[in-house]
């Protein structure tokens, strides 16, 4: 399938704009505008009111002013690197035109004394004296409706200038196609959007400060558009897993009983959904290809088992993985009890298993013997062979991109997937992320979760937090001590967490305090790890590598310096290590005065709730979308329109849109359906155009 010949024009090289040589067009790339499309794509980010005005008497100065001028005297620099002076009258007073290092042939040639024209710039007063240093526009009066009344600034890069973008924009627009509506009618007509063409000239040519804002019904459009697009892609991914035939996998209910029966209290009716919106998904004939999002102990435990029973009932077998070896053995230990209940095999398959005992392990799974294996990425090696895999659980998504996630549908011929996360991602972002997934949340917390305290303190109280831990250890109960991110060098962090280790050590006595940092080969970070698990140190210090589902139910006080350089989510992912156990726990955010408002309110919102989500919508809202996500998860495109931080309400639509236009026209081709595959090419969403063209 090749790009429509409508798109031609804007897909041309930058050079055969007017006014775009190859120099500019090579500066042009380093702000990733690579044709006429992308800077179509690039709007302006404010504006120069240049209304005509009779004088500039009366202005709040300095401002930016567009008057009607007579030319008085020139009054040429005195010394070299001077001022050139002319004096000027406009309808009420006078006032300079100042040009440093100005040629005064040039200058007599342009603003003759005696002559009248328009002139607009920069007005300041320098002692006492209005002066307008170096005017922007310098234009006979006849000319004057050259200047617009309002000029749209652009975001520029070094070697090209407002004058450049604004005409190499001028250019791009004359080549706006006209197109057929990808937008659903109705959709359109209750916005009461413009045509994108008018949406896109509307948008370059804006009249007032209005037009500039992410709310404009032409920038709402255009955003929509790119959200259409993005959303298209993942309806289309979504469709072409529902085309790779699945596995009819019944459960009977048996096994998932005795779990129930033998459990110290009953599911939540979150997780009661979750289990049934998964054991619909995995009686399908289609894949399943869900996502399962809880809050910290929210109990995704118990609803991910349930489902590999599911497997299991219908004769199959599950697989349940994890990032790490230590979280790996994690989930061996937190389902060993379901397993027993249920009377199943549960065994491990991690890079540890070495020689007789891995061959062992890998000749039981080949014969159905292992019923649920749990095991880090080692599972996917390829001597690593399923009697009849029928589910896939991955844990924490980001950690495992999509080429995993088709790695382990491989193992089984068309093995269901479930991907956990115990991030609460806010919806416009699940949506961004996971579009193409069907979404199950756990938002209840399972009785007996005691409240974990949190308390804001100044990093000037140290002594009193250690003396507080030693109070705690002597009780014999554990504590977490997280360590700030410096600037993203690894290098530094690790100083950081070596020092605090020293002190710590130093103040609570040699074996009691343990360390561990990203830079540990793996089986050190084990050890620490697993010495901690069992009580031999009290005190475990470390750099953010324990966010992620350690269990250490002794451990009761989580101390987090410098908590405002962490994101809220990150610290709430950090608070829920403790509350795991009997006792009451606390969350110690060290901050190091003064503290920022905007830090400030971020470390209340942690104070005033222990609900992820809430959380996650705040922290969108107070760093945007950008910082959220940070670069580990990189699965979010980059809009250039739209603005997932306010617009995030738009996605939910384009996404039910993209998947009503799918399931009512699945080949894209009713006049609607080859609408949107103009807009896919337009919005350079290539993955989408291969689906179809395979589809």
């Amino acid at each position: 399938m090749s790009r429509p010949e409508i798109l031609f024009p804007l897909f041309a090289g930058l050079e055969t704009l007017d006014g775009v040589g190859p120099k500019t067009a090579q500066n042009l790339g380093h702000m990733g505008i690579e044709a006429p499309r992308d800077l179509l794509f690039t709007l302006p980010h404010t504006g120069i009111d240049r209304t005509l005005r009779d004088t500039i008497d009366g202005a709040v100065l300095p401002a930016t002013l567009t008057v009607k001028i007579k030319v008085g005297a020139h009054h040429a620099a005195r010394s070299r690197g001077g001022a050139y002076r002319i004096h000027v009258e406009d309808s009420a007073t006078s006032f300079q035109l100042v040009f440093f290092h100005g040629r005064s042939d040039y200058l007599n040639k342009v603003l003759p004394t005696g002559s009248e024209c328009v002139v607009s710039g920069r007005v300041e007063l320098f002692d006492g004296i209005a002066n307008m240093v170096h005017p922007d526009h310098i234009l006979p009066v006849e000319d004057a409706d050259d200047i617009p009344g309002y000029e749209p600034v652009y975001p520029l890069t070094g070697g090209v200038t407002q004058k450049t973008m604004f005409k190499a924009t001028r250019a791009a627009l004359t080549r706006l196609p006209v197109v057929d509506e990808w937008i659903d009618p109705n959709q359109l007509a209750q916005a009461k959007w413009p045509g994108f063409a008018d949406a896109m000239m509307q948008a370059h040519n804006p009249t007032s400060q209005g037009d500039l804002a992410a709310t404009s019904v032409a920038r709402t459009r255009l955003a929509y558009d790119e959200l259409l697009a993005h959303q298209l892609t993942l309806a289309l991914a979504r469709a072409s897993e529902r085309r790779v035939a699945g596995q009819v996998t019944q459960g009977t209910g048996a096994l998932q009983a005795k779990v129930r029966a033998d459990l110290p209290y009953a599911a939540t009716g979150a997780q009661d959904r979750a289990i049934a919106e998964i054991a619909a998904d995995m009686a399908r004939p289609a894949r399943m290809n869900r996502l399962l999002q809880g809050d910290v102990g929210a109990g995704k435990t118990l609803v991910a088992f349930m489902a590999l029973l599911i497997a299991v009932e219908a004769g199959g077998q599950g697989v349940m993985m994890a990032p790490t070896e230590i979280l790996a053995r994690q989930h061996l230990e937190g389902l060993q009890p379901l397993a027993e209940s249920a009377g199943v095999v549960l065994e491990i398959l991690t890079g540890r298993d070495k020689g007789a005992e891995r061959r062992a392990k890998l000749a039981a799974l080949a014969r159905g013997d292992i019923q649920i294996l749990v095991g880090t990425h080692a599972v996917f090696q390829d001597d690593v062979a399923f009697h009849d895999l029928r589910l896939g659980i991955v844990d924490e998504q980001h950690r495992f991109g999509v080429r995993q996630r088709l790695a382990l549908g491989k193992k089984g011929a068309a093995s269901d997937v479930l991907v956990m996360t115990a991030t609460p991602i806010p919806r416009s972002l699940a949506l961004a992320q996971y579009g193409d997934m069907d979404v199950s949340v756990l938002d209840e917390k399972p009785p007996g979760r005691k409240p974990i305290k949190t308390a804001l303190m100044s990093t000037q109280r140290m002594d009193e937090v250690v003396a507080r831990l030693r109070a705690v250890m002597d009780e014999g109960r554990q504590c977490y001590w997280v360590c700030p991110l410096v600037e993203e060098s690894e290098a530094v962090d690790l100083t950081a967490a070596e020092e605090r280790f020293k002190r710590l050590r130093a103040a609570l006595g040699e074996g009691r305090v343990g360390l561990v940092h990203g830079q540990m080969p793996p089986v050190e970070k084990d050890v620490a790890m697993a010495r901690f698990q069992a009580g031999e140190t009290g005190v475990l210090v470390s750099t953010t590598v324990i966010e992620v589902g350690v269990n250490v139910p002794n451990a009761t006080i989580m101390v987090i310096e410098r908590a405002e350089t962490f994101g809220l989510a990150q610290l709430h992912q950090l608070r829920g290590r403790v509350g795991r156990g009997e006792a009451a726990s606390t969350c110690l955010l060290m901050y190091q005065a003064p503290l920022s408002e905007t830090g400030q309110k971020r470390l209340e919102v942690l104070r005033a709730t222990e609900d992820g989500f809430a959380i996650a919508e705040t922290d969108l809202q107070m760093r945007g979308y950008g910082d959220l996500i940070g670069t580990a998860q990189s699965g979010v495109p980059r809009f250039r329109i739209a603005d997932l931080d306010r617009q995030g309400a738009l996605m939910a639509i384009a996404q039910s849109d993209a998947r009503k236009l799918l399931a009512d026209d699945p080949t894209l081709a009713s006049a609607r359906g080859t609408a949107a595959r103009v807009l896919l090419w337009l919005m350079r969403q290539d993955e989408a155009i291969r689906l179809i063209s395979v589809g």
